[in-house]
């Protein structure tokens, strides 16, 4: 299976990073193909060129883990591209969900409406439910 992992590049700390490498070390050892940002997006390049490199390697995974972190510009926009591209979700880490409308809240409107549909369902044609 082929892995995107949404996170915190510019801010991260070495703990993050820490947790971040060993799951993804996890997920390899299971024989999953996985792209992590922070190590497989040159991140020297101009805004356009990381956005535009992490929607490609989007497009090719078959499911999304987040690690969301409410101040990443970066995980909202590639959460954006992988609602648009109706890719299944999995919410590794988050914060605790306000009242009100949120991303942390889209994240459990999200994955209530993948699990509700049986996996013949999931259709790129429905945002957000694959």
């Amino acid at each position: 299976m082929k892995v995107f992992i949404i996170c915190t590049v510019r801010n991260a700390t070495p703990d993050y990073k820490s947790r971040l490498e060993n799951y993804v070390h996890n997920l390899e050892q299971e024989g999953n193909q996985v792209h992590l940002p922070h190590r497989d997006t040159d991140q020297d390049g101009r805004g356009y060129d990381i956005n535009r490199t992490n929607m490609e390697a989007i497009k090719k995974a078959d499911e999304v883990h987040i690690f969301y972190n409410p101040e990443s510009q970066g995980t909202h926009f590639d959460m954006g591209v992988s609602f648009a591209l109706g890719k299944k979700i999995k919410v590794v880490e988050s914060v605790s969900i306000p009242e009100g409308k949120s991303y942390q809240g889209l994240l459990a409107e999200w994955l209530e409406a993948q699990n509700s549909l049986p996996n013949s369902v999931h259709s790129e044609s429905k945002p957000g439910l694959k």
